[in-house]
């Protein structure tokens, strides 16, 4: 699989280079990429974030710094996907809109999460295992379920993390 028209960072680490599948995105420095990864074109991901094995971050999604994106989470960018147009033919580019999706600093997504397009996760916020996040996740805010619903929030972790990114800046 290819790295290709890739915007690297400094120190990033891509552990199996051979076995994941960038192409026209943007990855920050010192971020972690595991196996199996795909990262599409237009996609950019923060500084020092870890997006582990098996995960699909398409087109229109940005992620912040210091994020982490579990094993086998998947991020969506169309809110009506069809393979063909209401005539027969198979879609083109012009045939869809792309939604975008923005996943706020220090937020952690849990594995096998599934984020619909057009959505924003906040700062600090979590996401648990399994989840499938329908509609905006409040900064510092824990959601699990199907559909995602907030169970409680996390606002003095958020403060943690805030200090830790100064304290990095320096």
């Amino acid at each position: 699989m290819p790295i290709k028209d890739t915007e690297l960072g400094r120190d990033v680490r891509i552990l199996h280079p051979d076995l994941v599948n960038l192409y026209g995105c943007a990855v920050g420095d010192e971020s972690r990429i595991g196996t199996f990864v795909e990262i599409q074109a237009g996609a950019k991901i923060g500084a020092r974030c870890k997006i582990s094995s098996h995960s699909f971050i398409c087109e229109g999604v940005t992620i912040e710094d210091e994020v982490f994106v579990g094993h086998g989470v998947m991020f969506t960018n169309d809110k009506h996907p069809r393979a063909t147009t209401v005539g027969g033919r198979p879609q083109q580019a012009t045939d869809w809109t792309l939604q975008r999706t923005l996943v706020g600093r220090g937020a952690s997504i849990g594995s096998n999460a599934t984020i619909l397009c057009g959505v924003t996760i906040g700062a600090g916020a979590f996401v648990g295992a399994g989840a499938v996040v329908t509609k905006d996740v409040p900064p510092a805010a824990v959601v699990a379920g199907v559909p995602a619903r907030v169970l409680s929030t996390t606002e003095h972790m958020v403060a943690g993390i805030r200090a830790s990114s100064e304290a990095l800046r320096r």
